[in-house]
């Protein structure tokens, strides 16, 4: 894991899930499992509230290819994140169609640069991956 995001998840940790550089934006900590691997990863995303649920996307900033952790979860799907100072099991699925272009408004509507990173991903679609807790 990068300095930068071990830095994200100490303070995440330390104030029930808030880092001042994201402001309100709701974060998570994925815990990945590696498709490969078997080893476990944390990786900090800002996440999309949409009912009983949230939305993740995987824009790599606008990279030309999908993050690692989208084929983890793609080979793993049931994961544990952490959300504010609960941790917690998740099923991820990826939306399609008109449910993705809704969350994908709304992202972009809440985080401008996010559509920045649309149009420098393109033509590569960034994924959007709803979680669903886990009852």
């Amino acid at each position: 894991m990068n300095d930068w995001n071990t830095q994200i998840i100490e303070e995440f940790r330390a104030n029930g899930g808030k880092v001042a550089e994201f402001g309100d934006s709701p974060l998570v900590i994925l815990h990945t499992i590696g498709a490969k691997s078997g080893r476990t990863y944390e990786i900090p995303l800002v996440t999309l509230l949409d009912g009983d649920r949230m939305v993740i996307f995987a824009s790599r900033a606008g990279a030309p290819k999908h993050p690692g952790w989208y084929y983890n979860l793609k080979a793993n799907p049931r994961i544990e994140i952490e959300y504010g100072v609960e941790r917690f099991e998740v099923d991820v699925t990826e939306i399609h169609g008109e449910e993705r272009e809704r969350c994908l408004a709304a992202q972009i509507a809440l985080v401008p640069q996010f559509g920045e990173y649309v149009s420098k991903a393109a033509p590569r679609m960034i994924p959007a991956l709803a979680m669903t807790r886990v009852r």
